[in-house]
């Protein structure tokens, strides 16, 4: 049987800042479907909730080199879900609120690293695979490839790292390249893990591992180019043969309408009738007029310039003070938090117009599926957009995604053709207010024809974007990686 180890810093339900805890908490279950022995391993943070903390136990306890440090390191275990979860367990390091963002992550996470490595003798469960996802596992292949792969143990070990943000690389001071990581200067060079004169996780994590994988086919390509590639993109072009993108999916188990027990009223694509129920409580619930009749476009995001925020400042207000759609409104439910500039714009915009824009600005899961399943419209105008979830989410829900043509974005959503009748949603090209503005209203004329509205909303809930497709390609990987021994 095919073993594969995770190796990330997120993972639902345990640890969730973004995409990568969902990714993290649902292929593992595909691929074990798929008869592979699929596990993760992440750190024990103190964040994680108090109700399966008390089901972990110890698997074992050893000390872990830091540089000239020694350093105690736990391994603790709980399967969920039939996966089994590692959680590397070290109190100086990880008993503090959050996750990130501490001045000490390069040295936390180069710990983390290693104790993944040390580990792997220690936990009876050593994998064909290490799969590494982001720059937090970036030095798992570079202390491989240091420290040991000469090792009977390990020298079959083969790794892929998978790329969920460029953006976000692990950049530190190159002091920490023997003070944390005791690995040698030969390291420091540009064709290796030296960025600019410091040490960059992300590129280190990309130069050593076997493959390296994205989460779209677009961002895959658009990342070898400067505008999207952060300064990485010669290295990718040169590593092109070794780069898939390979979009994410959803869990159906998760995200499922006709069984969610969050959202007002179960529904599916026979019975589209009990979605409007869902919106006309979700009005109610948020303090909008309630009227069937009205559309609601919908924003779940992080509240920040990528994810097109700025467009939305250029033609909102004008669009609540003079548009109208025929003779009818227009409702605009917003659910994130991010910049402050961003959360003080919607919270303006719902006090001018309080029968018609909701701004939550907060995280709430269960309001998320409530929006999802009572907005007629998903708005997601990102800037760029390795993969995106929201939209996925949205077509599940028969909420249909407004969406720019980048990343996963354009992967996911096949802009409706008013011609043939086919598609899924709704896009524009280029990273501009007014095209935006155009294809908001395109999608509002077509919310007025309800019988062609009705079959792109069942096209956009039978798109399957669950991972049965998306874990079979990556098991193809993994098993082309094992027969290159």
């Amino acid at each position: 049987m095919l073993k594969i180890l995770f190796v990330a810093a997120e993972a639902v339900p345990f640890v969730k800042t973004g995409g990568l805890g969902d990714v993290i908490g649902s292929l593992p279950k595909e691929l074990k479907q798929q008869g592979v022995d699929a596990r993760v391993i992440l750190p024990n943070y103190q964040d994680i909730a108090e109700e399966y903390k008390t089901q972990m136990v110890l698997k074992n306890h050893f000390m872990v080199q830091v540089g000239w440090r020694q350093k105690y390191c736990g391994v603790l275990e709980l399967e969920y879900q039939g996966i089994t979860f590692y959680f590397i367990d070290n109190e100086d390091y990880f008993k503090r609120q959050g996750f990130y963002g501490y001045g000490d992550d390069g040295e936390r996470f180069s710990f983390f690293c290693r104790a993944v490595l040390e580990s792997l003798t220690k936990i009876d469960f050593m994998p064909d695979v290490l799969h590494c996802h982001d720059w937090h596992t970036g030095m798992v292949s570079v202390l491989l490839d240091a420290d040991y792969r000469e090792l009977p143990e390990y020298n079959h070990l083969k790794t892929i790292f998978t790329i969920h943000n460029l953006r976000y690389q692990g950049i530190f001071p190159k002091e920490i390249l023997s003070d944390l990581l005791s690995l040698d200067w030969d390291y420091f060079k540009p064709d290796r893990v030296e960025f600019h004169d410091t040490v960059n996780f992300m590129k280190g994590g990309m130069v050593y591992s076997n493959l390296i994988s994205t989460v779209s086919r677009t961002y895959a390509q658009e990342i070898q180019y400067p505008y999207f590639g952060e300064e990485l993109d010669g290295f990718l072009r040169k590593r092109q043969g070794d780069l898939v993108g390979i979009v994410n999916g959803i869990d159906y188990d998760v995200y499922n309408p006709a069984v969610d027990t969050k959202i007002f009223s179960n529904y599916d694509v026979d019975s589209l009738a009990n979605k409007t129920k869902n919106k006309l409580q979700l009005q109610e619930q948020l303090g909008l007029t309630v009227k069937a009749d009205i559309p609601m476009i919908a924003i779940v995001s992080r509240l920040v310039g990528p994810k097109g925020m700025d467009l939305l400042e250029c033609i909102l207000a004008d669009m609540f003070r003079y548009m109208s759609i025929g003779d009818y409104e227009v409702q605009l439910v917003v659910l994130g938090t991010g910049e402050a500039r961003y959360e003080n714009f919607f919270k303006y915009m719902a006090w001018e117009h309080p029968s018609k824009v909701s701004a939550n600005i907060m995280f709430n899961d269960t309001l998320a599926h409530q929006i999802y399943a009572g907005a007629d419209l998903f708005l997601m105008p990102s800037l760029y957009e390795p993969c995106g979830i929201g939209q996925l989410i949205a077509m599940r829900y028969g909420c249909l995604p407004i969406v720019r043509e980048t990343g996963g974005l354009r992967d996911t959503v096949q802009a409706y053709n008013q011609y043939t009748g086919t598609g899924n949603g709704f896009s524009f090209a280029n990273y501009n207010a007014h095209e935006m503005s155009d294809t908001i209203i395109r999608a509002l004329l077509l919310f007025k024809d309800k019988e062609k509205w009705d079959t792109v909303v069942r096209t956009a809930m039978s798109s399957d974007y669950g991972w049965q497709s998306s874990a079979k390609q990556y098991q193809e990987l993994y098993e082309k990686m094992i027969k290159q021994l």
